[in-house]
C-alpha cells in the first residue's frame, strides 16, 4: 500500500508517514546495498505550511546541520570537506578526490549544469503558466562510470504557479524515511520560498514523492523514539522577506564559511537583513555548543533577532 499524506507541519507529516511505514511497510524481496529495511512504493507527502519544515522533537531538531546543507547546497560546492564538520557522514560519501559526486550544489547552481534554479525562476517569470519550470538533479551519466554508491536521491524539483501562490513537486528515486526527509524537506522549501519571494508570490504547498520510501531495519528504535515523543506544539519559521535574496544567500554562504575556518561570532561578516543573519547566528550558536563556550552561546542567543527561530536555536 502506499503511503499518502497531507498535514499542515513537517512534525505531522512524519508522525503519519513513519507510523503507516512501521505498520504496513513491505521488505523487499531483493538484496539491496544498505541492508534491511521495509518499505513503501509510490510514497506521497504533503505539507500544507513549507514554512512548517522543522521538527520540534528532541530526536529530529536537526536545525543547524540544516541550515549548513542548505548553505553547501546555495554555494555550489561538491567539496566533502565543506560539509563534513556539520555532518561528517560525508566523509564516507567522497570521491577519493574529496568531491561528492552527488552533491546537489553543482545541480542547482552550478554554471556546468546551466544554474537551474535561476533559469526556472526566469522561465516562471516570463511565463508564469508554465510546467516546465523543472530542475534535473539525478542525471543520466549518475547510472554510469565506477564511483562510490552516493548518487542523488533526488530526480527533479518543478515549481509551478497557480493563483499566485508558487506549489513545489519534488520526486525521488529513494527516501531514507528518518535520516534523509527531515533535511530534504528543510532544504527544498527554502528553495521554494526563496523562489517565491523572487517572483512575488505567496507561498503555495509542498509536495513530497518517493518511489522508495523506507525505513532501515537499524532506524526502527530511532524512529519508534521519535514517534514515543508525542505531539508537539505548532510552530512554523517566519516569511522569508520579500524581494531579490541573492545578496543574503551570498551572505548566509560567506559567514558559513567564516565559522568553519574559525572566525569568531563577534568578527563574522553577517548578511544584512535580520532573517539571514539569524540563521547564521544558530550556525554560530551550534559550534560554540560542541566546544562548550557557554559564554559565547549566551551572547549569540541574546542576538537572535525573531523570536521563532529563538526558540528553535535555544532548543537544539
Amino acid at each position: 500500500m502506499a503511503i499518502c499524506v497531507e498535514e499542515d507541519t513537517l512534525d505531522d507529516v512524519m508522525r503519519q508517514a513513519i507510523g503507516q511505514l512501521l505498520e504496513a511497510g513491505e521488505r523487499p524481496d531483493v538484496s539491496q546495498t544498505r541492508g534491511g529495511n521495509i518499505e513503501s512504493l509510490g510514497a506521497r507527502l504533503q505539507l500544507n505550511n513549507p514554512r512548517a519544515r522543522l521538527s520540534r522533537t528532541e530526536s529530529r531538531r536537526k536545525v543547524p546541520t540544516a541550515i549548513a546543507e542548505l548553505a553547501w547546497y546555495l554555494s555550489g560546492s561538491d567539496s566533502a570537506a565543506a560539509i563534513a564538520p556539520w555532518i561528517g557522514v560525508y566523509t564516507q560519501e567522497a570521491e577519493p578526490d574529496g568531491r561528492v559526486h552527488g552533491a546537489y550544489g553543482p545541480r542547482l547552481f552550478g554554471a556546468e549544469s546551466g544554474a537551474q534554479f535561476e533559469r526556472v525562476v526566469q522561465m516562471l517569470r516570463e511565463s508564469p503558466g508554465t510546467r516546465r519550470a523543472v530542475i534535473a538533479i539525478f542525471d543520466r551519466n549518475d547510472n554510469y562510470g565506477d564511483r562510490k554508491e552516493n548518487v542523488p536521491c533526488t530526480c527533479t524539483l518543478q515549481f509551478l504557479c497557480r493563483n499566485n501562490r508558487l506549489h513545489m513537486v519534488t520526486s525521488m528515486r529513494s527516501n531514507d524515511a528518518v535520516l534523509g526527509l527531515p533535511h530534504d524537506v528543510f532544504a527544498f522549501t527554502m528553495l521554494q520560498e526563496v523562489a517565491a519571494r523572487e517572483l512575488d508570490l505567496d507561498l503555495g504547498v509542498y509536495i513530497h514523492q518517493a518511489a522508495s520510501f523506507h525505513l532501515y531495519d537499524n532506524h526502527v528504535s530511532m524512529a519508534e523514539a521519535f514517534l514515543a515523543e508525542g505531539w508537539q506544539a505548532t510552530t512554523e519559521m517566519p516569511p522569508i522577506p520579500r524581494g531579490s535574496q541573492a545578496a543574503s544567500l551570498g551572505g548566509l554562504v560567506a559567514a558559513e564559511q567564516q565559522i568553519r575556518e574559525g572566525v569568531r561570532f563577534e568578527m563574522l561578516t553577517m548578511p544584512a537583513e535580520p532573517y539571514w543573519a539569524d540563521l547564521v547566528r544558530i550556525l554560530a550558536w551550534e559550534t560554540a555548543r560542541k566546544e562548550r563556550d557557554i559564554a559565547a552561546m549566551q551572547a549569540i542567543a541574546v542576538t537572535l533577532v525573531n523570536d521563532e527561530l529563538r526558540e528553535f536555536a535555544l532548543l537544539t
